[in-house]
């Protein structure tokens, strides 16, 4: 899914452009749609509703029975072990496959998925990107990361050594403000120039641009 015309595009780009012409620091930014798949929560949500299904019917059986005796039309049936397993099994595995189901609609999905896994997968994620895209791959070590999420609506912020050794984790904290406050108004474009703008103020202080400096990473957006 885009999130961004070619006009939004280029203005990440521009802002990125701008925030490093008076600093030796060096700001990538990744926009994604999401930063996993979540196979593994979907499953554990259909398996959960499966064996939830399985219970109930095996504490409350005769309901089940008598609604199968009603829809078939008998008189009442003498259910043998056999076919109340399979019941069991079969329920289950209806369950099972209706929950997954349904979570192919992406809103439901996501609204599913415990706040704290998204927190983790979304830094994880940007760690990664930080390790491709930045890490040790400016002369002064001297890059940092700006990653947007937008399916789990998270925000990281990510720097090279040389930085975090002087900001610490908590000076990025006005610039997220400022960049999500836009954002969670449908202003992505917006957002993140806003807070590549913050993040250049920061490194203008600490990293301030030399005579000699050059660009060494894109300026444009990446999107994954």
């Amino acid at each position: 899914m885009a999130y961004l015309d070619d006009a939004g595009r280029a203005r990440v780009g521009a802002a990125v452009t701008e925030a490093e012409s008076a600093t030796s620091g060096e700001i990538v930014t990744v926009l994604a749609d999401a930063s996993d798949g979540y196979t593994d929560v979907a499953l554990l949500w259909a398996v959960g509703a499966a064996f939830t299904a399985m219970s109930v019917f095996a504490a409350l059986p005769q309901p089940f029975l008598d609604l199968w005796d009603r829809l078939i039309g008998g008189w009442g049936h003498e259910w043998t072990t056999g076919e109340l397993a399979s019941m069991v099994i079969g329920l289950g595995l209806v369950k099972f496959l209706a929950v997954l189901l349904v979570q192919q609609w992406q809103p439901l999905k996501f609204a599913l998925i415990p706040g704290p896994t998204k927190t983790i997968r979304v830094h994880n994620q940007a760690v990664r990107q930080f390790k491709v895209g930045a890490e040790r791959r400016t002369t002064g070590r001297t890059g940092v990361l700006i990653y947007l999420s937008m399916r789990e609506h998270r925000a990281e912020i990510v720097a090279d050594e040389s930085i975090a050794a002087k900001v610490s984790a908590e000076v990025w904290g006005e610039a997220m403000g400022d960049m999500l406050a836009l954002i969670r108004k449908g202003q992505v474009a917006e957002g993140l120039a806003v807070g590549i703008r913050d993040v250049g103020f920061v490194l203008a202080e600490h990293f301030p641009r030399g005579a000699e400096d050059v660009n060494e990473l894109p300026d444009r957006l990446i999107e994954v």
